[in-house]
């Protein structure tokens, strides 16, 4: 594993607890992390399991004894380090938004081909399609329950910077980062509304907002902690991104990204609404789904709430009786699950590079379309 900060301990929660859950045809082994700093990366490997630390990431693709490359760094190293273990024959998950750029996405897609071939698999870790509820919102979609999807709206809101003394960390670069709450967070919903539905975005217009351009630079920084020195530095991504869209299949959506939704700490929603009924998933709420079934009487009609635990829901056979939750870290697990299984049985993970792609080109689709604004006449 490349990183180990946030992204990082999450993965390699999910990288221990695997295989001691699920009945996989191969088993992971945490062979090492890479990180810049010696002495952290090597507090890292010991807190977070990893029986070796390095500093240098090449030295893991040369290795025979390692397999895999999960790519946990910033966005402005992934297409290098995946596009070099490809090349080398490992596999790679690589985490979200796939690049910086579009063309670093279609770079790494041509890679992640010329890979496949030889039998090399590769995948985005969009980690919220794992979610017990939202793999079952998924099925009962393709499944027809609602009929056509008409309408689709998703907002993923966060606080975290609407402090302005907080730091320029690297999440509010542009050079390292691509883009802020747009690629950061937008993502995600874009990946999952896509996924529940079955669309494709085809159009947006939004708009994008920065509200504090300038703040103080880090002196230490740790995931999304940091503190802060005394000299500033300019903000170059966005605080906040809306847009509404169209989709391949016919539905409109609406969505919202934004770290500065002050009392919002990670709050994830997607509602869709169809011609027979709506589905709604709320992060908060991870371990229910709310179903609103039109096809039943007018007298029997209203919201139900289903609890995700049953085993036969998705994922949950392996995990605890009924009535018994799950949290946030168990999508990473199931996203290992999958991604192991994949690669033991010689099929192609999901969501593919492919996949991450259209999400990176939805992305600068609305980074673009934020140019054209229509004033309001007086």
């Amino acid at each position: 594993m490349v990183g180990y900060a946030f992204m990082g301990a999450a993965h390699s929660q999910a990288w221990r607890t695997v295989n001691r859950v699920f009945d996989l045809p191969a088993r992971a082994s945490m062979v090492a992390v890479c990180g810049r700093d010696e002495a952290k990366v090597a507090a890292a490997a010991a807190r977070l399991g990893w029986a070796e630390a390095v500093t240098d990431w090449r030295e893991l693709i040369a290795r025979d004894d390692i397999d895999v490359i999960d790519v946990c760094t910033p966005g402005d190293s992934h297409a290098e380090i995946a596009i070099a273990a490809l090349e080398a024959g490992k596999h790679v998950l690589c985490e979200k938004p796939l690049a910086n750029t579009v063309d670093e996405a279609r770079a790494m897609v041509a890679a992640a081909a010329k890979a496949r071939a030889a039998g090399v698999r590769s995948a985005c870790g969009f980690n919220y399609r794992r979610v017990p509820a939202v793999s079952l919102m998924h099925n009962l979609i393709a499944a027809g329950r609602i009929g056509a999807v008409r309408h689709v709206r998703a907002v993923y809101l966060q606080d975290w910077i609407t402090d302005p003394q907080f730091p320029l960390v690297w999440r509010l670069q542009k050079e390292k980062a691509g883009s802020g709450a747009l690629g950061d967070i937008g993502a995600h919903i874009i990946d999952l509304t896509q996924f529940v539905t079955g669309q494709r975005i085809t159009g947006v217009t939004g708009l994008t907002e920065t509200f504090i351009k300038e703040r103080p630079l880090v002196s230490d920084s740790s995931g999304l902690s940091a503190s802060a020195g005394h000299a500033t530095g300019e903000v170059t991504v966005d605080d906040a991104a809306l847009f509404i869209a169209r989709l391949d299949g016919g539905a409109v959506a609406t969505y919202e990204a934004s770290r500065f939704a002050t009392g919002r700490k990670n709050a994830l929603r997607v509602e869709v609404n169809g011609e027979n009924g709506s589905l709604a998933f709320d992060l908060e709420r991870l371990n229910e789904l709310e179903f609103y079934d039109a096809t039943r009487p007018a007298a029997e009609q209203g919201w139900s709430r289903i609890l995700v635990t049953e085993g036969e829901h998705p994922y949950l056979g392996a995990w605890w009786p009924p009535g018994h939750i799950i949290g946030y870290e168990h999508s990473f697990t199931h996203e290992m699950r999958d991604f192991i299984e994949a690669v033991a049985t010689g099929a192609d993970p999901t969501p593919s590079f492919e996949d991450a792609l259209q999400v990176q080109l939805v992305l600068d689709a609305v980074a673009r379309s934020d140019a054209s604004w229509v004033s309001v006449a007086t």
